[in-house]
């Protein structure tokens, strides 16, 4: 009854908010000697927090129409070249012809939409031909297409690697590291000629037993069972995934917010002063974020519950126990990928040291082709996102990229 619950609020609350947005609306078309009043913007901000304030469930757009490459602008085209009914892969298309590393950004299936790496993606565009796995809202996945658990994802990796073709890189964010390493040394064992030159893993759960933070924590604290009875759930009626259990989007991001309720409540109240007081520019950067944030999408339950099993409570991936397909796993076998970990020294989700750990557990990767990299000062988003990304982080993954380019080349 919890999915049933939030609808039923939901649907009560939609008039207002309604109410909200075209009264924010009309005072935004009054003339301005009436708009300036002291009373009518502050109006105006309280509507407009309300109305921002209300989770959204269907993606945004990525909406990366040009980006620089080279020094010339060059024009974007997302296309989706391939499409299953839990995710479809982007192909962030550029006009020019000249030939890029192309690399393989998995997004996190943890709450948000792979939107939430909009910045990630803009950015290794200027030099890389970038694919996306774009992984769809489970309510809108009809329950004809059948479960979605751990293995699927890891299939899916490996599905759209071999979409991309050989010779790609593969980039992993958060949530995905674990089934990235595992997809990778699955292809290895294999010798898949799509196994990827280099492997980037980004603030991921390799191995929680380093630094566990208050997610870890509250993980362990209960058994798996606690997390079936009491926050998986099941799709209304009115969604094309009716009957589907999920873990619902907006349960995730109630956890997310109360880790930082401080810092969301003093952002709403900047966002209501600068809405207030006429600050435009400071107002649409806040709104932008929050529009990102407050988009939510449902989880499938097998695959949250054998994430929390696997990932989180048994910790298979670092024992040496991870299996996909009934198979037990070697990491071993990761022999001709380049490996790169990185990690923020402020990550309150991801502990330091955690994603570092897949160094361990691929004992053959030379020296050469490995790198980790502590970007001080910053937390989890900061590490892909933001100035420090960009700036700091970026230059380091380029040339990795780079360096393991030239070094398949000369071993090819």
């Amino acid at each position: 009854m919890l999915y049933q619950a939030y609808q039923a609020q939901r649907d009560l609350t939609a008039p207002a908010v309604g109410l909200a947005g075209l009264t924010a609306w009309a005072i935004g078309g009054l003339p301005d000697s009436l708009s300036e009043h002291s009373a009518v913007r502050w109006a105006s901000a309280t509507c407009q927090i309300i109305k921002e304030s209300r989770l959204t469930h269907t993606r945004p757009a990525f909406g990366i129409e040009e980006v620089t490459v080279g020094g010339r602008r060059e024009r974007v085209r997302e296309e989706a070249v391939e499409t299953t009914p839990f995710a479809s892969l982007i192909h962030f298309a550029k006009e020019s012809a000249t030939p890029q590393p192309r690399v393989l950004v998995v997004a996190a299936l943890a709450g948000h939409f792979s939107t939430l790496l909009r910045s990630t993606v803009r950015t290794l565009l200027t030099d890389h031909d970038v694919y996306l796995i774009d992984w769809h809202n489970a309510r809108d996945v009809p329950l004809a297409d059948g479960p979605f658990g751990l293995d699927d994802y890891v299939d899916h990796v490996m599905r759209f690697l071999r979409t991309v073709g050989p010779g790609g890189h593969l980039f992993a964010v958060c949530q995905p590291c674990p089934a990235a390493l595992a997809a990778v040394a699955v292809l290895s064992e294999a010798r898949d000629p799509v196994t990827p030159r280099s492997l980037t893993l980004i603030a991921g759960p390799i191995d929680c037993r380093v630094n566990p933070t208050s997610v870890n924590q509250l993980a362990m604290d209960v058994p798996l069972s606690w997390f079936a009875e009491h926050v998986i759930t099941t799709v209304p009626l009115r969604y094309r995934g009716a009957l589907r259990r999920v873990y619902p989007g907006f349960l995730q991001l109630g956890g997310f917010a109360s880790m930082n309720i401080g810092r969301h409540t003093d952002k709403l109240l900047g966002l209501f002063n600068d809405i207030a007081n006429g600050r435009e520019a400071q107002a649409a950067a806040t709104q932008a974020f929050y529009d990102e944030y407050f988009a939510v999408l449902d989880l499938a339950a097998e695959f949250y519950l054998q994430t929390v099993d696997v990932v989180f409570q048994r910790h298979l991936l670092p024992r040496g126990d991870f299996e996909w397909r009934g198979r037990r796993i070697d990491m071993g076998a990761i022999t001709r990928t380049g490996l790169l970990t990185i990690e923020g020294e402020r990550d309150d989700i991801c502990g330091v040291g955690q994603t570092m750990a897949a160094h361990d557990l691929c004992p053959k990767v030379r020296p050469a082709r490995r790198r980790h990299h502590l970007q001080a000062g910053v937390g989890h988003y900061g590490v892909f996102s933001g100035s420090a990304w960009e700036g700091q982080i970026y230059p380091v993954v380029r040339n990795f990229i780079v360096a393991n380019e030239r070094s398949r080349a000369r071993q090819a």
